[in-house]
């Protein structure tokens, strides 16, 4: 190793104080003359203040006394007799996850056979290099360890190993009596096992259920959760009446599946299931389509009149979706329907008869558009014999893998693909807050099922919105800012132009150093050959 100069950095100079040399460093002038002594009293104590980029030649001393070498060399023989005892070998080596140690200054002193089992790191790769070699080497994204010796506290990140495999790792400092870091030590644990874990245990919760399985009414896409499972069941009791059900829940959330899988268990089932969205007509064609109308009956009516929706459905179940938009003259109208099964058609004066049973379903609060006169309080009352309240899908987690799998195997079989989603990509989707519900999960997959290229989807091929899905902490130093930066900017645009050689002239680099960049931050344009423009 090159001998210590008195213009490099205290960061350049750490990798100088490794077990294996002297803790009292000579520095030399760029003329070769010896100028003094570095310590490593000295380097801790520039560490602790965060001085990493000042110069050494500040913290050189022309001379070092002989009991502090001799104190130094007994703590460093204390150090390796410790690591290098068969008990901390047995002990360390018998623990299921991985344990990485690093003394004050970062340099790598022990890991145990789990860290290596994990991570696929050989012990002859790390002991002896300081942490921040092994970051510039791509072996570590980032280090506990330099982040435990910076803050002086514990800490915990996730890690990825060669820019593939993740860890998470926590750190925590020994601190000596004087309070100076004396050891890091790090347990790690394979983040990606932890997700399937997870996942597994989702998924013996989402089986524990006393409502039948959706293969056996023809609902495939039901999934059911802790927070869906006591709707379902209430469901499957009230199916088997004629009780007027009212469904409320943001838009997306599954309300119309709910009516189906009611109509499924009903006496009713063999009979017609009928829909009508009240949100998606104009108001004066909403009347024609409900209840049908005589010929003639108005401007553009068909010559031979037409059949409502209402009659259509007559023996079987009609659901009717967003009903708090249903203009007010119309509400009288299915009150009649409601209280005495009577009707008629537009442009008619004869009263039909018709055995229906109702449920309706909106994303707005009813008894808010009662009191503003919006939705009549009679109606409000017949339609509520029953109401269930639908949680948005972010209220229901344990749903969403399920979801995407469902989801994924269906469009994969519309579209003749073979894709998977990697665990990460699962996870990072479960703590999306899904605004859109089951209808935005449902388009998302689809969109993914058909604009990747490679079969299996990983976080880097999912819409930029969506990268953003974990909340930033600040950053830890200019450099954690500046990555973070560099990535967001390359991600914004490769979502925007969607080839590199576009997103390259946007951000003012070449094409090459754009596609290195995307690799080390695991990002993908959804096609092939516009990575090869």
């Amino acid at each position: 190793m090159h001998p210590l100069r008195p213009t490099m950095t205290v960061e350049e100079a750490v990798a100088h104080f490794t077990p294996d040399r002297n803790e009292v460093q000579e520095v030399y002038s760029e003329e070769d003359e010896f100028i003094g002594y570095l310590t490593v009293e000295a380097i801790a104590h520039a560490i602790h203040r965060g001085e990493l980029t000042r110069p050494i030649v500040e913290y050189v001393v022309p001379e070092v006394s002989l009991p502090d070498r001799k104190r130094q060399a007994s703590s460093q023989a204390q150090l390796h007799a410790f690591f290098e005892s068969p008990i901390c070998q047995i002990v360390f080596n018998a623990l299921y996850d991985g344990v990485y140690i690093t003394d004050g200054a970062g340099i790598t002193l022990f890991i145990n056979q789990a860290y290596q089992r994990i991570t696929g790191i050989r012990e002859e790769e790390v002991i002896g290099k300081h942490m921040g070699d092994l970051i510039k080497q791509g072996m570590i994204s980032v280090s506990a360890s330099l982040e435990t010796i910076r803050t002086r506290r514990p800490v915990t990140l996730i890690q990825t190993i060669r820019n593939s495999r993740k860890i998470i790792v926590s750190a925590t400092p020994v601190l000596s009596s004087a309070g100076e870091i004396l050891y890091i030590i790090s347990s790690v644990r394979d983040i990606t096992e932890l997700i399937r874990l997870k996942h597994e245990l989702d998924s013996q919760k989402l089986l524990q259920s006393d409502v039948p399985p959706a293969d056996q009414m023809g609902l495939e896409d039901v999934v059911l959760g802790p927070a869906t499972r006591s709707l379902f069941r209430l469901a499957d009791k009230v199916a088997k009446t004629d009780a007027k059900i009212l469904l409320q829940g943001e838009t997306g959330v599954g309300k119309s599946m709910i009516a189906k899988y009611i109509h499924a268990r009903s006496s009713r089932a063999n009979e017609i299931f009928m829909e009508l969205n009240c949100a998606a007509i104009p108001g004066h064609l909403v009347e024609a389509e409900l209840f049908g109308y005589e010929p003639g009956a108005f401007t553009g009516a068909l010559k031979q009149g037409k059949v409502g929706i209402l009659e259509s459905a007559h023996r079987g179940t009609l659901f009717l979706d967003e009903i708090g938009d249903l203009p007010l003259e119309l509400q009288v109208k299915l009150l009649k329907v409601v209280e005495e099964s009577k009707f008629m058609r537009v442009g008619s004066t004869q009263v039909r008869h018709v055995d229906v049973r109702i449920i309706t379903a909106t994303h707005r609060d009813l008894a808010t558009l009662v009191r503003e006169g919006l939705f009549r309080e009679d109606l409000y009352y017949r339609l509520n014999i029953v109401t269930f309240e639908v949680p948005p899908l972010r209220q229901r987690r344990e749903e969403i893998v399920p979801l995407l799998e469902s989801y994924l195997e269906k469009f994969n079989e519309k579209y003749n693909e073979q894709k998977t989603m990697t665990l990460e990509c699962y996870e990072w989707l479960t703590n999306y807050s899904w605004p859109g519900n089951i209808r935005e999960l449902a388009n998302l997959v689809e969109r993914l099922v058909v604009t990747t290229f490679h079969n299996t989807i990983d976080v880097g091929d999912l819409p930029g919105f969506l990268q953003q899905v974990f909340p930033q902490a600040e950053p830890t130093s200019l450099r954690d800012a500046v990555a973070r930066l560099e990535r967001s900017m390359i991600s914004q645009a490769i979502q925007t132009h969607r080839t590199t050689r576009l997103a390259a002239e946007a951000l003012g680099i070449s094409q090459s150093a754009l596609v290195q960049k995307m690799k080390k931050w695991q990002l993908h344009i959804g096609s092939e050959p516009e990575l090869n423009e």
